[in-house]
């Protein structure tokens, strides 16, 4: 690694990696397995892919924002993107069907990599202000919600592998070293 947005360039990799498997072991259970309610934060294994369909659009607005705010426009972040339907909440169920849930779990991944690629090297030093989901004005380093971003996806894909693994099905190899050898 060469520098700090070298290391975000790698965790969108692996993130673009990690939900393409994820996805595809969950294709093992039928619809009903997948939105069953197992007892985890968000209930069902759909659900909690769901949830980041829904937190992923707000921090990458915030991150274009943020690049508009410096004098770049990460065109990859475009409002189809970024947007949410009016009154939507971190629970929110955006996408009950599975097909219109990878597809848009692919898009959100492209994007994600594609921003990254472009991003400018001094980007994860620039300071955000945003306000977040409670209405508190927050201004700090990119770097620090960049690092959050990721990990808040590694965090909820690991729940997800966890309600896999109990209902009987092996995700593989998870973890990010393994995708040195990809």
């Amino acid at each position: 690694m060469n520098s700090f947005t070298d290391n975000y360039r790698f965790l969108a990799r692996y993130n673009q990696w990690f939900n393409g498997q994820l996805l595809d072991a969950c294709e093992q259970l039928s619809d009903d397995a997948r939105k069953q309610d197992r007892g985890a934060f968000f209930g069902s294994i759909h659900r909690t892919l769901s949830h980041l369909l829904v937190a992923d659009p707000i921090w990458l607005g915030r991150f274009r924002q943020c690049g508009r705010d410096h004098g770049w426009d990460a065109a990859c972040l475009s409002d189809a993107v970024v947007s949410l339907p009016a009154g939507t909440g971190l629970s929110t169920l955006l996408y009950d069907d599975w097909a219109a849930l990878r597809a848009r779990r692919a898009e959100l991944d492209a994007a994600i990599t594609q921003w990254v690629a472009d991003m400018p090297e001094g980007f994860a030093g620039y300071t955000m202000r945003y306000a977040n989901s409670a209405g508190v004005q927050r201004a700090h380093p990119a770097w620090q919600a960049m690092t959050h971003f990721f990990n808040h996806q590694t965090h909820h894909r690991g729940q997800a592998t966890a309600l896999l693994a109990q209902a009987g099905v092996n995700p593989g190899v998870t973890d990010l070293i393994a995708l040195v050898s990809v």
